[in-house]
């Protein structure tokens, strides 16, 4: 089959054909024909298997007749991250150059004026990522009740990254009656319960998600302790003919202490992470493709939909939370039959995420040992020791103790208020004792005849008979009681 036989429109393949394909994939050939249909479709397919030109290509025929209006996009797709939006409006711009579609990207990162400018000119195509969106919805400068289409692309990520609230309140703003494509690279019971909400009679197609590792990628695990990750990533570097390499770290925050300790040790390296302004993402994105960075440091959300050809290495700094991500990682290696080389580095805690692995892919890992290991576990030392002391300078420096004055800062702690009068209070009498602690010259003087003290008035409470009388106010009588009251005649 070929991509006539889809009933694509002349001006599609063309473009399509520009573009050096002729023959669908599955997911293309089971899901385009649906979507002509104007039917709703549930998909199960994994990016990189062309699931984006499977929607771009109907959607380009389907929005052929008719027109947009101001702030009125008629058609929506909803992306997890800015890099798959960008991806998706890639297609468009590919597919859809002999069309004439309007277009309008809202992703983060990006300044609101360009998007409302594109807004207030209207619409047919409107990508965005959902918090973008609903910016733009709350200022009043987007209506989404002209909506016809609409694609919730990665439905599982935007699961895991907390959007679904986003989803189903943008959705609750479009019209009832529309075309609705919705696409998992799973497709559990939650996923499943979801696409019930937003689908009316869908059309199912599924692609079945790769189980198996390419067979040009070479495969390789190292287990190691917790503090010797970095300094055997930085030796693996160091002896493999590494060209281009993705480092694949589970967290954000690993992301910036891997990459800052890299360029430390001199090796071109960049970030990519989701708290980057957009700009700094392509320009990193840019400079990887171009070669100036040769290692790409990044979270798996951060470089879900780049397609980079000829990387040679694919490391993970950290074992995958999903078995899935494994596959997904690696992937980026060893493409078009080219030799790939991907590297894990494990722990005893990843046996769990290790077992989940191997379960998917039919087979486990080979280890492989590293030269200079001694020297790993010495660096490795000096790390934890180093880290040790820098956390035992932050909880005195904390306490106000001798880390604050040696830096030439107050000594005094910063105390809570309660916590400084508490001390204040304890304090005091021993203030009070220290003032009337006797000097010598008071020793002397003690010799000399003192004078009877005067014995302290006492109170009636003081007194030893209970029954003693009790004689008016005594001369502490008040003024005013001694005005004499002046009667009046009554009329």
């Amino acid at each position: 089959m070929n991509f006539a036989d889809l009933g694509l429109s002349p001006e599609v393949l063309n473009a399509v054909e520009d573009s050096g394909y002729d023959t669908p994939t599955p997911i293309q050939e089971k899901a385009i024909p649906y979507v002509l249909m104007g039917r709703d479709v549930l998909g199960t397919a994994q990016t990189g298997t062309g699931k984006t030109a499977s929607f771009t290509l109907p959607m380009i025929d389907i929005l052929a007749s008719g027109q947009a209006k101001a702030r009125m996009p008629r058609s929506l797709i909803l992306e997890p991250t800015r890099e798959l939006a960008a991806q998706v409006a890639d297609n468009f711009e590919k597919y859809g150059k002999y069309s004439n579609l309007s277009m309008a990207l809202l992703i983060g990162g990006v300044s609101f004026s360009d998007q409302e400018a594109k807004l207030d000119k209207g619409v047919d195509v409107l990508i965005a990522t959902p918090g973008r969106l609903l910016d733009h919805f709350e200022r009043g400068k987007v209506l989404l009740n002209g909506v016809k289409t609409l694609v919730i692309d990665e439905a599982d990520r935007m699961m895991d990254m907390g959007f679904i609230p986003d989803v189903e309140r943008i959705v609750s703003l479009m019209p009832p009656l529309r075309q609705t494509l919705f696409f998992s690279a799973t497709m559990s019971k939650e996923m499943r319960k979801l696409a019930d909400k937003f689908l009316q009679n869908p059309k199912e197609v599924a692609v079945a998600p790769p189980t198996s590792t390419a067979a040009t990628v070479t495969q390789g695990m190292v287990t190691v302790g917790k503090m010797e990750k970095r300094p055997a990533l930085r030796k693996m570097l160091a002896h493999e003919d590494v060209k281009t390499a993705f480092i694949f770290c589970n967290r954000k925050k690993d992301v910036d202490i891997l990459l800052g300790s890299l360029i430390k040790h001199g090796f071109n390296a960049g970030a990519l992470h989701g708290d980057m302004s957009q700009s700094h993402r392509m320009e990193t994105l840019d400079k990887f493709k171009n070669g100036e960075i040769s290692l790409l440091v990044c979270s798996d959300v951060a470089a879900r939909g780049i397609d980079v050809n000829s990387v040679s290495h694919v490391f993970n700094f950290d074992v995958p939370f999903h078995a899935e991500d494994y596959i997904h990682r690696i992937g980026r290696t060893g493409r078009a039959g080219q030799e790939g080389h991907a590297y894990t580095l494990t722990t005893r805690s990843d046996d769990k995420f290790l077992d989940a692995i191997y379960k998917l892919i039919g087979r486990e890992i080979p280890p492989i040992k590293i030269d200079g290991m001694e020297d790993i576990a010495a660096e490795a030392a000096e790390i934890a020791e180093r880290e040790k002391r820098i956390s035992g300078k932050d909880k005195s420096a904390g306490r106000g103790g001798r880390g604050r004055s040696e830096r030439g800062g107050r000594s005094r702690s910063r105390a809570p208020k309660e916590a400084r009068e508490e001390a204040e209070v304890n304090e005091a009498p021993r203030e009070k004792e220290s003032a009337k602690a006797p000097s010598n010259d008071d020793v002397k003087s003690s010799k000399k005849p003192q004078k009877a003290a005067p014995k302290p008035r006492r109170g009636r409470h003081d007194r030893d008979d209970d029954d003693a009388p009790v004689v008016g106010l005594g001369e502490n009588v008040p003024a005013f009681f001694k005005i004499p009251f002046k009667k009046t005649a009554s009329k």
